[in-house]
């Protein structure tokens, strides 16, 4: 063991020396810790939809009669509708002025006049009422956000019940409080809220398939480096084979959970201070109740070494850096499928096809701790899938402890896997 923990440290010192590591992780953790601090300093209360200081409130009322002398008339167009009643039935505006409460509505005499001022950008979109159930809306170029359609047709509606309360002798007040009435609803969720849970979710499914990815290829590539320049020769008659390759891959399991939990614990920390300035807006994906860290560190480990130990084999099977991609292609791909089927069934936890993934070893180390933190899983469910995963971790370490110990010594032309198990199978 003592020999274990020389590579260890060596190999690890290798991660924590490099210098792009260490700027990627501090830079990281500071983009993100002080991007957590922004609403301190920075109004962000448009961008997050919340009330604004009070304490601004006299200064903009100050500067407010001086607005329309200081804004371009792009900005005039931003805030200004117009309207045309041929049939006049918009008899009071002031309702209209209140749905748009932040808009100008101008009213124009024709649609020929209406759809000039659109064009020249005077306004930034018009209506033309036809009558109480229809209408013409004109925009010059419509924004994915648009939602004056939507709130000009909720009043052209009370409009149109107005109408009908006065053709048939109904009181209006009576009739909208009858066809209006709300309906009240208390939502008591038993289980858990997927809604409240997926973008968080969604995140960590990416983190660790990123970090499998980056890793495994630097596992992969250090083993390559190695043979190719021959250190293999003298380590290999030295060192026991296992301990090499296991080395590699514990010391970049742990370099990797320096790098991502020195990152995501910044992030944390920092929301966790300054919520309230959000708003609690980032809760979603920022407010990660601790079952689901704790799934996500015990089924991420395990996968992360599952692969990694996959492509440290990988890599002792070529002599060139340049081949890894080309030996490792079959597990990248494995890796790209399982994060896919994962993604896809991301708003479904409890279907069938995750139901399954979880607890195969390969695709576990995602799917099971989503359905941790969306679906219904049981602590027996989550203790055999994570057995399951560390078995076939341990599994996987040594199968590539044995292609490593016979891979090492091969050179030339990249070795395909299939005739490494045989020649395994026949050793």
């Amino acid at each position: 063991m003592k020999r274990f923990f020389t590579i260890y440290g060596f190999e690890l010192k290798s991660y924590i020396n490099n210098k792009s590591f260490t700027i990627t992780t501090l830079l990281l953790i500071v983009l993100l810790c002080a991007g957590t601090f922004l609403p301190r300093f920075i109004d962000m209360s448009d961008m997050l939809g919340l009330d604004k200081p009070t304490n601004g409130s006299a200064a903009s009322d100050d500067t407010s009669d001086n607005s329309g002398a200081s804004s371009d008339s792009s900005n005039e167009a931003d805030s200004t509708i117009g309207l045309v009643d041929e049939t006049g039935i918009f008899k009071d505006l002031s309702i209209l002025k209140q749905a748009f409460s932040d808009t100008e509505i101008v009213t124009m005499k024709s649609e020929k006049e209406l759809k000039k001022a659109v064009k020249s950008e005077k306004i930034s979109a018009g209506f033309d009422v036809k009558d109480d159930l229809n209408y013409e809306y004109y925009v010059l170029n419509r924004n994915m956000y648009d939602e004056n359609q939507a709130i000009f047709e909720s009043f052209l509606s009370q409009v149109h019940q107005q109408i009908y309360c006065e053709q048939n002798d109904l009181d209006y007040a009576s009739f909208s409080a009858g066809y209006d009435a709300p309906v009240n609803c208390t939502e008591r969720i038993l289980g858990k809220d997927a809604g409240d849970n997926y973008w968080y979710c969604y995140a960590l499914v990416v983190v660790i398939f990123m970090m499998i990815i980056l890793y495994g290829v630097m596992v992969a590539t250090s083993v390559t480096v190695e043979k190719s320049n021959r250190s293999i020769e003298v380590l290999v008659t030295s060192v026991d084979a296992k301990y090499l390759l296991f080395g590699k891959v514990f010391a970049g399991a742990t370099a990797a959970i320096v790098q991502l939990g020195s990152v995501l614990l910044a992030a944390l920390a920092g929301y966790s201070v300054n919520h309230t300035y959000w708003g609690d807006k980032l809760d979603m994906l920022l407010k990660i109740p601790g079952s689901v860290l704790a799934g996500f560190a015990i089924f991420g480990i395990g996968g992360f070494l599952f692969y990694a130990f996959l492509y440290g084999a990988m890599g002792a099977l070529v002599s060139k850096t340049e081949d890894i991609n080309k030996s490792a292609g079959t597990l990248q791909m494995l890796i790209m499928i399982v994060y896919f089927i994962v993604m896809f069934q991301l708003p479904t936890p409890d279907s069938t096809i995750m139901k399954i993934c979880s607890f195969l070893p390969f695709s576990s180390y995602s799917a099971m701790f989503v359905r941790i933190g969306m679906g219904s899983v049981a602590t027996s469910e989550i203790v055999i899938s994570a057995v399951i995963l560390f078995a076939s971790t341990i599994a996987a370490g040594w199968l590539a402890a044995k292609i490593y110990r016979m891979g090492t010594l091969r050179y030339g032309n990249p070795i395909k896997l299939s005739t490494a198990l045989k020649n395994l199978k026949n050793n």
